[in-house]
C-alpha cells in the first residue's frame, strides 16, 4: 500500500462512496488475480534493478533526449523483455533444429545466451538511434525557429512571449521542448532555471549556445534579436559544411565499385578483341 492509501482513512473525505463499490484496477495481462498478487513483487524487482544500474541519471537523460516520457526502471524492464524475446526466439530455432536431428549442446547454450544478451544490448542501441534521429530533426528545425524568435523579439516581444509565439506557430521536436519550458515557467519555475535544465539535457552545441544567449539576454537585458539571427546563420553554415563533407565521403565511396568493378570490366572489353585476334592469327 502507498502512503496515501494508509493515511486516507484518517483524513476527512468528501467522498462517501464505499471502496468496495469501486472498480478494480484494469488487468494489463490475462492472468487476472494472479497479476494483482504478483504486481508488487515485480515492481520491487524493477526497483532493485534500477538501483543496480550503474548510471540511472545517464539513462534518464538519454530518455529525455529521445523525447520518451518513461522512467529508467521501465526502460530496464523493456530491455529485459527484449532479452526474453531473443531468448525465446533462439530457443525456438534450436528446438526446430533438434527436431530435425541437428543439435549441439555447447552451440545451443552459446546461441541462447548470446541472443538474450543481444536483445538486451539492442534495446539500448535503439535508444541511441532514437536520440540521434530526434537531434537531427531538432537541428533541422532550429534555424527557422531561431529566425522566428528573432522576429518576435525584434517586434517588441519578451523572451517568454517569443517562446510562446514560436510554440503556437511551429510543430516539431524543438517546439515541443520550448512548450515544456513554457509549461515549467507557468508552473512557477523561473525561466532561467527552465532554460538551464533544457541546456543540461541536450548535447547539441548550437542549442546550448542558443539557450546561453537567451539566459544572458534575460539576466542582463542585452539585445537578443541579432544574437539569434547570428546563431541561426551559424547553424545553416554548419549544415552546409556537413553536407559538403558527406558529399566528399560519398564520392570516395563511389570510387570502390568504379575501380574494382567498372574499370576491370572496361579493361577486359578493351583487351579481349586484341587477344581474340592474336589467337586467330596463330
Amino acid at each position: 500500500m502507498t502512503l496515501a492509501d494508509r493515511i486516507e482513512p484518517q483524513l476527512k473525505s468528501q467522498n462517501l462512496e464505499s471502496r468496495l463499490l469501486r472498480a478494480g484496477d484494469q488487468n494489463l495481462t490475462p492472468f487476472g488475480p494472479l497479476e494483482r498478487i504478483l504486481r508488487p513483487i515485480i515492481r520491487d524487482w524493477f526497483s532493485a534493478l534500477g538501483r543496480l544500474n550503474p548510471s540511472p541519471g545517464a539513462t534518464a537523460r538519454r530518455l529525455a533526449q529521445a523525447g520518451i516520457n518513461k522512467a529508467p526502471i521501465d526502460f530496464r524492464a523493456e530491455q529485459l523483455l527484449w532479452a526474453a524475446g531473443g531468448f525465446v526466439l533462439s530457443l525456438t530455432v534450436i528446438l526446430v533444429g533438434a527436431a530435425a536431428g541437428r543439435f549441439s549442446p555447447l552451440l545451443a547454450a552459446v546461441v541462447v545466451i548470446g541472443s538474450a544478451a543481444a536483445g538486451f544490448v539492442l534495446r539500448d542501441y535503439w535508444l541511441g538511434v532514437q536520440v540521434r534521429r530526434r537531434e537531427t530533426r531538432m537541428m533541422a528545425e532550429f534555424p527557422s525557429l531561431a529566425e522566428l524568435m528573432a522576429l518576435a523579439v525584434g517586434a517588441g516581444e519578451s523572451a517568454t512571449g517569443a517562446l510562446d509565439r514560436v510554440c503556437r506557430s511551429a510543430k516539431g521536436e524543438l517546439s515541443k521542448e520550448f512548450s515544456k519550458i513554457l509549461a515549467e515557467t507557468r508552473a512557477g519555475k523561473p525561466l532561467v532555471m527552465a532554460l538551464q535544465e533544457f541546456s543540461a539535457r541536450t548535447d547539441l552545441a548550437p542549442l546550448v549556445r542558443f539557450v546561453d544567449g537567451i539566459i544572458v539576454a534575460v539576466e542582463r537585458g542585452t539585445p537578443l534579436a541579432d544574437v539569434l539571427r547570428a546563431q541561426a546563420q551559424d547553424v545553416r553554415d554548419s549544415a552546409k559544411r556537413d553536407l559538403m563533407e558527406a558529399a566528399g565521403k560519398k564520392e570516395i565511396a563511389m570510387m570502390v565499385p568504379l575501380v574494382f568493378g567498372v574499370l576491370p570490366l572496361t579493361v577486359v572489353f578493351a583487351v579481349f578483341p586484341g587477344l581474340a585476334a592474336i589467337n586467330l592469327g596463330f
